[in-house]
Parts: structure tokens; C-alpha cells; sequence
């Protein structure tokens, strides 16, 4: 694994995409490879430069950001792909973490903020912001979903009680940590369950796993006033 982390930029917006390329130019980890204005040159630059990790805006012309999304999640698995949306409510994050997307974040980012989900990302993890998590899971995953419907409930039956509990904490926003002292066990412990929990869902991350637990009522959202 290369020791600096390579990211491409995708926005429509050139003060965006420079925004974001100035945050990450002080940071001795990371080299921006590339920038796309679309998400059809976001596709052709990262089969050309390879990146590690993407900075997808979700709304974009030629190919919007969900597509551009779904096909580097096909055509390059170790590409991992951070969404980024408008710190108000956006229906399509959800279809691009379905996508594929590791996670998502507010366009009002802090530089320092950046930096640390980008590691996250790296890292095969996912990044959900938690003051948009709720909103966005209130609007728009807890009807389910057709695509869903049937194939998660019955993978679900299949779960533990103690990868049920882990599920639901995950969901709550509660990190490995979190969850390990909620439970009274190790950190290890939470691994081993969430990697079996993953593997009976069949879902690849945190984000799709949260996703899955508000489509099939093991959660509910609770609105907001």
C-alpha cells in the first residue's frame, strides 16, 4: 500500500474542485492526481491515474455523480468513492451510498475534517457525518426500498443476537469503540461480529449497513421538530 494517498477531485464547480485541492496541498499524505468536471471524466481519469479514493460531488452533468459512482465501484473495486452533498437534505446520497459510495460529507467540510475521513476511506472504512445521517435517514430510507425489500430481511433472519445489537448501535452512529463499551467487550470482539454481520447482509460497509437497518425496521428515524 502506497504510504501517500491519492485522490481526483469531481465537481462541477472549478471553485470547489480548487477548494478542495488547496486543503489537501499542505498534507504531506496526500497527492490530488487528478480533476474532473463531470462524472464521465471522473471515470476516464481514474482508470488513467488510479487513485485511491474519489471525491465525488453527487450532482453532476454528462454522468451524475450515483452512475460515475456505480461504475468505478465495478470497473475499479480498490477505488473507494467519498460523496460529497449540500449540508441541506440531498435525495441522492443514499442512492450513491447504495452505489457504492463509503460514505458521505457536508460540501462545508473543514480542511481538518477532510483529511481525517479521507484516511478513514483509505482505510476501508466508511464516513457517515452524523448531523446529516438522521435527517437523511428520516427522509428517505425508511420506506423500503424494492431493491432491498426481499434480499436483506432474509439474511437477517440469520443474524445472532449479538449481531443484531451490533447492527443497531451501528445505525445509532456509534463507532467500534462506542459499541465495545456499550457491550463490556473487547474492540477485537466488535470486529469479528461486524465482519459477520457484513457478510450475512451482504453489504460491503458501514454506510450500506445503516442503510439496510432503517429499510428493514430494525431502526426507526426519529423526525425532526
Amino acid at each position: 500500500m502506497s504510504a501517500t494517498v491519492k485522490v481526483l477531485i469531481a465537481d462541477d464547480q472549478p471553485l470547489v474542485r480548487r477548494g478542495l485541492a488547496l486543503m489537501l496541498a499542505p498534507e504531506p499524505g496526500f497527492r490530488v492526481v487528478a480533476e474532473a468536471a463531470d462524472g464521465a471524466e471522473a471515470v476516464r481519469l481514474a482508470h488513467e491515474h488510479r487513485p485511491d479514493v474519489v471525491v465525488m460531488d453527487i450532482r453532476m452533468p454528462v454522468l451524475d455523480g450515483i452512475a460515475a459512482t456505480e461504475r468505478l465501484t465495478a470497473e475499479l473495486p480498490g477505488c473507494r468513492v467519498l460523496a460529497l452533498s449540500t449540508f441541506d437534505m440531498d435525495e441522492h446520497v443514499v442512492g450513491a451510498l447504495r452505489a457504492g459510495a463509503c460514505g458521505f460529507l457536508p460540501k462545508d467540510i473543514s480542511p481538518e475534517d477532510l483529511v481525517a475521513a479521507l484516511h478513514v476511506v483509505r482505510e476501508g472504512e466508511a464516513i457517515l457525518a452524523p448531523r446529516l445521517l438522521t435527517r437523511l435517514i428520516s427522509t428517505h430510507v425508511t420506506a423500503p426500498d424494492h431493491r432491498t425489500a426481499h434480499a436483506v430481511p432474509s439474511a437477517a433472519e440469520g443474524l445472532t443476537p449479538r449481531e443484531r445489537e451490533v447492527w443497531r448501535l451501528i445505525a445509532g452512529g456509534s463507532d467500534n469503540t462506542e459499541i465495545a463499551d456499550r457491550l463490556g467487550v473487547s474492540a477485537s470482539t466488535v470486529k469479528n461480529h461486524i465482519t459477520g454481520l457484513f457478510a450475512k447482509l451482504r453489504v460491503r460497509d458501514r454506510a450500506q449497513a445503516v442503510i439496510a437497518a432503517y429499510e428493514t425496521g430494525l431502526v426507526t428515524a426519529r423526525r425532526e421538530a
